[in-house]
């Protein structure tokens, strides 16, 4: 797990973006966020950069390419798929939660979320992948 590469936010809601920033910086984490409101260009940075991101948070509900087609994309197409990969979306359908679960995202969220919760949920996910030996 590369615990210095960037944070790579796929939402294209403006205010959900400016609450996303905020939560990270009271985790205080000092990576580098990178937002993306379109999950095409997400995809492309994710595909053709050589860094790797430490996280990646992408919402379900996205215009163009879904975030669960743009999680099976990185599958098939990322040289190293990005260590955690977070769904969120607006919509409460557990057979959603349970399909981006089975395609390797670390956990779900469903907006509106409460800090607190999307907070913890943030430390659930990365202590799940610290705890799996991944560096």
């Amino acid at each position: 797990m590369n615990k210095n590469g960037p944070i790579v936010i796929i939402e294209d809601d403006i205010d959900d973006q400016d609450i996303l920033n905020a939560i990270f910086k009271e985790l205080n984490y000092k990576n580098k966020l990178i937002f993306f409101g379109d999950s095409m260009k997400a995809l492309e940075y994710l595909t053709d950069t050589d860094t790797e991101p430490f996280l990646v948070l992408s919402d379900i509900n996205m215009p163009g390419m879904s975030g669960l087609e743009l999680l099976e994309h990185i599958k098939q197409k990322h040289r190293k798929p990005p260590p955690i990969v977070m769904m969120i979306t607006a919509y409460g359908d557990i057979d959603l939660a349970v399909r981006s679960l089975k395609d390797g995202a670390s956990d779900f969220v469903i907006k509106p979320w409460h800090n607190e919760k999307l907070i913890q949920t943030i430390k659930d996910a990365l202590d799940k992948k610290n705890n799996k030996g991944l560096k």
